[in-house]
């Protein structure tokens, strides 16, 4: 693929193909679910492209093994957040939605892995590295945990005639705002922000023009919402665990 058809497709793709069932992401191959592979790892939710085998390849290569595991968390749902990714996407962040269930994962790291995963979501300060507790989060083992660390969205939610905006490509049931692709919430910012770009130049800009990307990130933060349920900072050292 052309490297400006690649930059187009990669923005817009997110988050990217995600396996319906838990899997073993084994250097760059997707393998069969493996529980014991748990033990002594922290498990770090995945809301978005970090549940997907083509994102994992990216930020790990090919070394490694990482066990996701699906599960359903209630009364969270997964909106776009209010920034813009260096290869220029709108990217996900959890928020607090009483009624709603969400499908999602859980990325199960060693201490090396947690370290390279924080270097891929913190280098913005976009992100930061928390705990959540006292929550319903199911495991498709049938196991509850009622903690979990997540990359909490420091800019909140994107808003968009007066709502948030969920992702398309994440199930969740009793959600309540619209759900749209990441293309289509790529449009929504260009038309707020930048009207006077086609669309494909509006992409590239912002994946070529870090000030430009900063001034859209700035403008979409305006009225954006805050993380809505209580959480604390996480370090590697804490909440290690090997829950089955």
């Amino acid at each position: 693929m052309p490297e400006t058809e690649a930059r187009l497709a990669r923005a817009r793709g997110y988050p990217y193909a995600i396996p319906e069932g838990s899997y073993v992401w084994r250097r760059g191959a997707v393998t069969a679910f493996e529980p014991a592979m748990r033990k002594d790892r922290t498990p770090v939710l995945a809301i978005g492209s970090n549940q997907s085998p083509e994102q994992l390849t990216r930020k790990f290569g090919d070394k490694g093994e990482i066990p996701v595991q699906r599960a359903q968390l209630r009364d969270f749902d997964i909106y776009y957040s209010a920034h813009i990714t260096g290869y220029g996407s709108v990217p996900a962040m959890l928020q607090r939605a009483l009624g709603a269930q969400a499908t999602l994962s859980v990325n199960w790291l060693d201490e090396r892995q947690l370290d390279l995963m924080h270097g891929t979501e913190l280098y913005a300060a976009k992100y930061e590295y928390a705990v959540i507790e006292d929550i319903g989060l199911a495991l498709d083992c049938g196991t509850d945990l009622d903690f979990v660390h997540l990359y909490v969205g420091v800019n909140g939610h994107l808003m968009h005639d007066g709502d948030a905006v969920a992702l398309s490509a994440v199930p969740a049931k009793g959600r309540r705002p619209k759900a749209l692709t990441t293309a289509e919430v790529l449009e929504i910012v260009r038309e707020r922000f930048s009207p006077g770009d086609g669309a494909d130049e509006f992409v590239l800009k912002l994946v070529g023009d870090p000030d430009f990307r900063a001034a859209c990130t700035e403008a979409i933060s305006t009225g954006a919402v805050p993380f809505g349920h209580p959480s604390r900072p996480a370090g590697t050292e804490s909440g290690r665990a090997g829950r089955n």
